[in-house]
């Protein structure tokens, strides 16, 4: 099973890669920059496999950059309230 199968296997994946950005000395900024750069390649390259995925798929795809920021941030902010 691939952890796109199952959205909260997805927010785990997130968090731990998060976790392992943080533990290398990533800033916020360049954690954010990467949370955008991997939103675009989902939403654009990769088939949504649940409900929620193609939600956020589909609001990525009619935000502008700015909002995609946001979008990636709220993620970011989701799976840190995970852990």
């Amino acid at each position: 099973m691939s952890v796109l199968d199952n959205f909260d296997q997805w927010k785990d994946f997130l968090g731990d890669r998060l976790n392992a950005a943080q533990d290398k000395g990533l800033d916020g900024n360049a954690i954010n920059e990467m949370a955008y750069r991997i939103g675009d390649y989902l939403a654009n390259e990769v088939e949504a496999r649940n409900p929620e995925e193609r939600v956020l798929a589909e609001l990525w795809k009619i935000a502008d950059e700015g909002e995609q920021h946001t979008i990636a941030n709220l993620m970011i902010k989701l799976v840190q309230g995970q852990q």
